[in-house]
């Protein structure tokens, strides 16, 4: 991690970086804002005190950056303003070293995270980016029991809908052994999402009844779920083919079907599902599975 120093203070400079080199750090030093704008770093230690200079540029190129300011007193324009420009955080000279360190780690980890957030969000979406969900309600309701032939239909309306309504997600498998436990330690503000419902024993699922009566949640079941709470259904014929489905063959025909139909011709099509362009044209029409023109 290279820290970068933006302070027209040298002795102060020069102590900063030689005891963040101490700790394993790489730093380079500038005595002006503008200059620093050409670096490449990933923390930037900016002095909100640099006579005749104007940090706000910087801030805001480095918003996607951890800059933290260090300042000499508090007031709007030391602190207020460069925050909403995209400053993480201040620091009020004299400080300790040991508190800037553990500054410089507390967003070094929420980086990270962010980052890792970010690639879940990418996988997820990439995941699920080929389920359609054109039959799907367009509002839902929690606390529901939504009762569905393929949950990966559900996963994707729980993310949108999570999303949409700014809800913190907890996913509970109860296919978990620890499943009770993170019930019980979620958060009151959170949306419980619970699959594998189905096979659940008799005297788990009075105790899961129960206790959802306190929580707000969605639970998928791929079978019928016996409830008082709302329920609805949501089915697909067009179920994705991926190692965790068996399909009959007719299930398969339709999705390659609905898949392909507008990639290759009718000929190669038939070919790669072996059968006839008169079986392939049969089944377009007992499935109605058309091209749209």
């Amino acid at each position: 991690m290279k820290i970068i120093i933006v302070e027209n203070e040298i002795y102060l400079a020069q102590s900063i970086a030689s005891k963040l080199g101490e700790n394993g750090f790489e730093s380079e030093i500038y005595s002006s804002s503008k200059e620093a704008m050409k670096s490449k770093g990933d923390v930037y230690l900016l002095s909100t005190n640099l006579p005749g200079q104007d940090t706000n540029p910087l801030i805001k190129a480095c918003k996607d950056k951890i800059v933290i300011l260090m300042v000499n007193y508090i007031n709007n324009d030391t602190v207020s303003q460069p925050l909403k420009l995209g400053a993480k955080d201040y620091i009020v000279k004299p400080f300790m070293i040991e508190e800037l360190l553990r500054k410089i780690e507390h967003y070094q980890e929420y980086q990270e995270l962010k980052k890792r957030t970010e690639l879940y969000e990418e996988y997820i979406n990439n995941l699920l980016k080929d389920i359609k969900t054109n039959d799907v309600p367009e509002t839902l309701s929690t606390p529901l029991v939504i009762e569905t032939n393929y949950q990966r239909l559900v996963d994707k309306v729980v993310f949108n809908y999570a999303q949409v309504e700014n809800k913190t997600l907890t996913l509970i498998s109860l296919n978990e052994k620890i499943w009770k436990e993170k019930i019980d330690n979620a958060s009151a503000n959170t949306l419980l999402y619970i699959t594998d419902v189905n096979g659940l024993k008799k005297s788990d699922k009075e105790y899961l009844l129960e206790v959802l009566k306190r929580c707000d949640f969605i639970v998928c079941s791929t079978s019928e779920f016996e409830s008082d709470f709302d329920t609805i259904s949501m089915n697909t014929d067009s179920k994705l083919y991926d190692q965790n489905e068996i399909l009959t063959i007719d299930d398969y025909v339709k999705f390659i079907v609905n898949s392909f139909q507008y990639k290759f011709p009718d000929t190669e099509l038939s070919k790669k599902l072996g059968i006839s362009r008169k079986s392939l044209w049969e089944k377009r029409k007992k499935y109605e599975l058309f091209k749209k023109k």
